[in-house]
């Protein structure tokens, strides 16, 4: 019996992509389930989805709309709530932008069977990132370096954003409790679930920047989560209970 599997999709002005995204994943798995956690985007990405939802993708495609910009982590904690009540047994993260590539996401569930969080990681062996300059590749090796220091977590890719979640992992996960809503949210949940023992696997990923639109990422972003990497560590025993 297959399980059931979903895909969460953050989108804040992302109508160049999601209609192509959408494409591509159900070109290689066509029996999921897709929400799109959209905050109230200017350039009308929802209406979009709401147009899939009546026709193309009907029963398969489902949109959450918040009322305005709320952040990358909430978006998150949203649609794993949404998920957990529908009773999805594998979930994934993944982002709109076409940086995380659909052709691993076989991968991801197989290698779910017998794990309980999968991280598509560009810092293993076969692993990488595309278009990118020296100062952003610094940057986010250099981030994830140091929450693997800083967290004495042995995880290689703490920052990336697409992985798969079996449903028993995040149920044992506080998610009211998460802080982070930014770069730091993916640094919190993945610690949380070290913390609790769970089996983590990193499989490789090619991770290529953005095409189209416009990246989120700021210093004030970036400068968040080294400060929430550091409160973390000194408050490792309140998180491991939470």
């Amino acid at each position: 019996m297959s399980k059931k599997t979903l895909i969460i999709i953050p989108t804040y002005n992302e109508s160049e992509n999601i209609e192509k995204l959408l494409e591509l994943i159900y070109s290689v798995k066509n029996d999921l389930n897709i929400l799109i956690v959209d905050d109230n985007s200017p350039d009308k990405t929802y209406e979009i989805i709401e147009r899939l939802m009546g026709d193309k993708y009907k029963e398969k495609l489902f949109l959450m709309k918040r009322k305005g910009k709320l952040g990358l982590g909430t978006a998150y904690i949203a649609g794993f709530k949404w998920a957990l009540e529908k009773k999805y047994d594998y979930i994934f993260e993944m982002d709109a932008d076409f940086s995380h590539n659909p052709k691993y996401i076989p991968d991801f569930l197989r290698e779910i069977e017998n794990n309980d969080l999968v991280i598509g990681s560009r810092y293993v062996k076969g692993g990488g990132v595309k278009n990118w300059g020296i100062i952003r590749k610094f940057i986010s090796r250099g981030g994830s370096l140091y929450s693997r220091i800083i967290l004495g977590a042995k995880i290689n890719d703490f920052t990336g954003g697409f992985k798969c979640f079996r449903r028993e992992t995040l149920e044992k996960i506080d998610l009211d409790k998460i802080i982070s809503n930014g770069y730091s949210f993916q640094v919190e949940l993945n610690y949380k679930v070290w913390l609790k023992g769970l089996r983590i696997k990193e499989i490789p990923i090619i991770f290529e920047d953005r095409t189209l639109g416009k990246s989120k990422m700021s210093k004030k972003i970036f400068l968040e989560a080294v400060l929430k990497v550091v409160w973390m560590r000194f408050n490792k025993n309140k998180l491991k209970g939470e």
